[in-house]
C-alpha cells in the first residue's frame, strides 16, 4: 500500500466530461447531472482500507445530500486485473453491503482519473452548480489507527456552503490514501510512487 495525498486540482477548474458505466451496464455522463445545486465526485474502490475505514459513514453522508439536491458520483479507476477485489462484480457487491445511493461507475481506461488529476482513494471533488471545482480534499481528519472519528465534518462544510451559496473555504487539506492502481505504463505523470 502506497500512502498518497490528493493532487489538490486549482479550485474554478471546470468538471472534466466523462461517459463510464456502472457494473451493472448503464452508461453515465457528467450532463446527467445538470441541473443539480452541486456535484461530488468520489474516486473510490473497494479494497483500500482509508476508504473501507469511512465507507459506512460516506454512505450515510451522500444519501443524506442526495436528499438536499446534491448530485454525487463514484468512480472506481483502479486496475482490477492486478487487484480483482475492486472488479465490476465486486463493486455490485459493495454498493449493496454498503448501501451506496450514488452511481458507482468503471473508469476502465483511467482516463478520466487522469482527467481529474485523482491521485488517491479517496479522493473528492465537489463542483457547483455551474460545474466549478470548489472543493477537493479529506473527508475529515480520521484514518485508520488515528482513534479520530469519522465525521465527515470538512466535506460536510463544503457540501453546505454549496447548499447555502456561499463561497467554500479556500483552506483544504488533501485527502489521502491508497495511490490508485494505474495499470502498468498507464501511470500519469503526477503520480509518485
Amino acid at each position: 500500500m502506497v500512502r498518497t495525498l490528493s493532487t489538490m486540482l486549482p479550485l474554478g477548474t471546470p468538471a472534466p466530461d466523462f461517459r463510464l458505466r456502472d457494473p451493472f451496464g448503464k452508461e453515465w455522463s457528467l450532463s446527467d447531472f445538470d441541473g443539480t445545486p452541486g456535484l461530488l465526485v468520489i474516486f473510490l474502490c473497494n479494497h483500500c482500507p482509508y476508504v473501507k475505514h469511512i465507507a459506512d459513514v460516506l454512505a450515510k453522508l451522500t444519501s443524506e445530500y442526495l436528499e438536499k439536491g446534491i448530485a454525487v458520483v463514484g468512480i472506481n479507476a483502479n486496475d482490477w486485473n492486478a487487484f480483482p477485489d475492486d472488479s465490476p462484480e465486486k463493486m455490485i457487491e459493495e454498493i449493496r453491503a454498503r448501501g451506496y445511493r450514488f452511481p458507482y461507475l468503471i473508469d476502465e481506461t483511467q482516463e478520466v482519473a487522469k482527467a481529474y488529476k485523482a491521485a488517491c482513494t479517496p479522493d473528492f471533488f465537489l463542483f457547483d452548480g455551474n460545474r466549478r471545482l470548489v472543493y477537493r480534499g479529506q473527508m475529515d481528519d480520521s484514518r485508520p489507527g488515528n482513534n479520530v472519528p469519522v465525521t465527515g465534518r470538512d466535506l460536510r462544510a463544503a457540501l453546505d456552503a454549496v447548499l447555502a451559496g456561499k463561497p467554500v473555504t479556500i483552506e483544504q487539506k488533501p485527502s489521502m490514501g491508497c495511490n490508485i492502481k494505474w495499470r502498468p505504463g498507464n501511470e500519469p505523470d503526477y503520480f509518485r510512487p
